[in-house]
């Protein structure tokens, strides 16, 4: 049976404060939590005035304490902005505030301009040339399989559960020579689903964590009563992605109906090109969509993503997807 979790960027819209994106964040986990989920994750975006997930571990210490079952964790955490060590002491501190409930998905773009890298003090295009070996030696902080000089603490023995991130063959490629379960950011960036997946299968290595390959896809998912709702729901995020390709992010404006159709060619081709790894409508067709999404990837598990201008239509459409999913699904 497929599983599912919910990747959330912590949007920030047009309008509305910090304070109420994260309060937002926090009902959506526990809905996920109600709903039966079994991971619920925060991406880590910098200087971006629509996303509040920058410090990810300080928003899942938030989530941890308002949840109780759900495991929580990163999708992803960027690690060439920072140091083994410290996202080791970060994750080890949750692990001993929610034993056995951490999740540590590791990404390697470093996703950043030059303004960003001088405000951490990082090189950030080299740092990324190091990440196989920063994600081993992150993996010995916390599991001692290799004797390093200095000890994380809190991290040393910390039950955290590593994942790779990816959106092409490189990610696909370590993960299975780690031995890692593996997530494809297709919801952003299907290209290279299909061959980073057969990769990763073909090539997976056993470790102590995983004796076989274990995949979760991202897809962006609006589920509503109506075709018509769940195209208007979907049209705040499409406007976000429209934005960002063209250099221009900002917050998470207001749904606007009918907006596909006011765009150039180009920008359609764009959000149809991302539809690949969506599903809109009702909850019949999104059932749809996901099985036949389900059936093409092999997906072990299903995370699911969009971002709503209005919070509680996104609790809505995960009960409504959740719903329609589960007898399909199981059978």
């Amino acid at each position: 049976m497929t599983r599912f979790s919910v990747l959330d960027l912590v949007p920030v819209r047009e309008g509305g404060t910090l304070s109420e994106a994260f309060a937002a964040t926090t009902e959506l986990a526990r809905a996920a939590e109600a709903l039966g989920c079994d991971r619920f994750w925060v991406a880590e975006h910098h200087a971006m005035d629509g996303i509040a997930g920058g410090a990810t571990s300080v928003v899942l210490a938030h989530i941890g304490n308002a949840t109780s079952r759900l495991r929580i964790g990163s999708g992803g955490i960027m690690l060439p902005n920072h140091t083994p060590f410290q996202i080791a002491e970060q994750f080890g501190t949750l692990d001993a505030l929610f034993p056995g409930r951490i999740d540590l998905g590791l990404g390697r773009a470093p996703g950043a301009g030059p303004e960003l890298q001088r405000a951490l003090r990082k090189n950030l295009h080299q740092a990324a040339e190091y990440f196989p070996q920063d994600v081993v030696e992150l993996r010995a902080l916390l599991t001692g399989d290799y004797d390093l000089p200095i000890h994380a603490t809190p991290g040393l023995g910390a039950q955290v559960e590593l994942w790779m991130l990816g959106s092409s063959l490189f990610g696909a490629q370590l993960a299975a020579k780690l031995g890692l379960p593996y997530a494809f950011a297709a919801h952003f960036a299907p290209d290279h689903l299909d061959a980073a997946l057969a990769v990763y299968r073909r090539d997976f290595q056993p470790s102590e964590a995983l004796a076989k390959p274990h995949v979760m896809v991202a897809m962006n998912v609006f589920t509503a009563e109506t075709e018509a709702e769940a195209r208007l729901l979907a049209s705040s995020q499409q406007q976000s992605f429209v934005r960002l390709r063209s250099g221009n992010p900002g917050k998470l404006p207001p749904p606007v109906e009918g907006y596909s159709d006011t765009l150039p060619a180009q920008a359609q081709a764009m959000l149809a090109h991302l539809g690949q790894a969506a599903a809109v409508g009702t909850p019949a067709q999104v059932r749809d969509g996901i099985a036949a999404f389900v059936q093409r990837t092999r997906a072990d598990e299903i995370l699911l993503c969009g971002a709503t201008y209005d919070a509680a239509a996104r609790i809505r459409s995960l009960e409504l997807t959740l719903e329609a999913c589960e007898t399909v699904l199981a059978g």
